[in-house]
């Protein structure tokens, strides 16, 4: 995973979080499956918001998925999740970013 300086907080956080994903995975299986959804950059503005001030080219470039996330993309995957379709996923992080984390990005 990438950082920025100064957010070690949120790293630390981001850490607990997984952590504790794995932990309750084992204790409260099979009864209770834990998954940890991890999204990205989600545009979640209010529509009207968007359509007066949509994200640019460069924003959008920036995901190898070639757009910023949405709410729904967010939801598809808790959606997934909670079906039985996943019955089987148990401990596991999910990232919903549309291949943001995996780009090498350059500050100019």
């Amino acid at each position: 995973r990438q950082s920025e300086p100064d957010t070690e907080a949120y790293v630390a956080s981001k850490g607990g979080l997984l952590a504790l994903t794995h932990a309750l995975a084992i204790s409260l299986g099979p009864e209770i499956r834990v998954n940890a959804v991890s999204p990205g950059w989600i545009d979640a503005r209010d529509p009207s918001v968007r359509r007066a001030q949509p994200l640019t080219d460069t924003d959008h470039a920036q995901h190898p998925a070639g757009r910023a996330g949405t709410v729904e993309d967010v939801a598809s995957m808790v959606a997934w999740l909670l079906s039985r379709n996943a019955g089987f996923v148990t401990g596991q992080e999910f990232v919903v970013d549309g291949g943001m984390s995996k780009k090498m990005v350059y500050g100019e």
